[in-house]
């Protein structure tokens, strides 16, 4: 099929063609990108006492161990990727990534864990600690404070057994090979 330089040229066949391509690759490329962009975290420390791959693998072995859902655990599991982007804001870059995949309800808690974070550690950059208190009242509330409070601000031990990175592909692949949204 050929293809076209401009969108406004675009065809109803070759749209439908792109639509497929991108069917696909939801099923089949996106599990293992995230997997491989999730081994980039092992090279950001950013001052903590592991690495931010640990932290996450900790994270998510603290959820699933918690009998989270998968989507919750593939949450806790992804809840920094964006790190890899930008520090400041990788709460957002996060949320985006697993948007497509996951509960409204998940995609806001990941989105804000920064302002559930903040409770912890704000007041040393002179930041309100009460950030969270904002969100009082919204569906994904409760669940923002155990991602942050059960799984993510205990998930920094560099002893703790955590379960490898490998051990949830299954559920990587379930939730990033059926997009909600496309």
């Amino acid at each position: 099929m050929d293809s076209f330089a401009r969108m406004e040229e675009g065809t109803a066949d070759q749209w439908k063609a792109i639509g497929d391509a991108h069917r696909a690759h939801y099923r089949t490329t996106a599990p293992m990108r995230i997997m491989a962009h999730l081994r980039d975290l092992g090279d950001l420390t950013l001052g903590f006492a592991c690495d931010q791959l640990h932290h996450s693998l900790m994270t998510a072995t603290l959820a699933r161990r918690a009998g989270a859902s998968d989507e919750e655990v593939v949450g806790a599991l992804c809840h920094d990727i964006g790190k890899t982007m930008s520090v400041p804001n990788h709460g957002a870059i996060s949320a985006e990534i697993l948007k497509p995949y996951v509960s409204d309800d998940l995609y806001h808690a990941i989105r804000h864990h920064q302002d559930f974070q903040g409770a912890y550690y704000y007041d040393f950059f002179d930041r309100p600690t009460d950030l969270r208190d904002a969100h009082k009242g919204k569906s994904w509330y409760s669940l923002a404070c155990r991602l942050c409070d059960e799984w993510d601000a205990p998930g920094f031990d560099s002893e703790f057994d955590i379960d490898s990175l490998e051990s949830f592909e299954p559920e990587v692949v379930r939730v990033f090979s059926k997009p909600r949204m496309m």
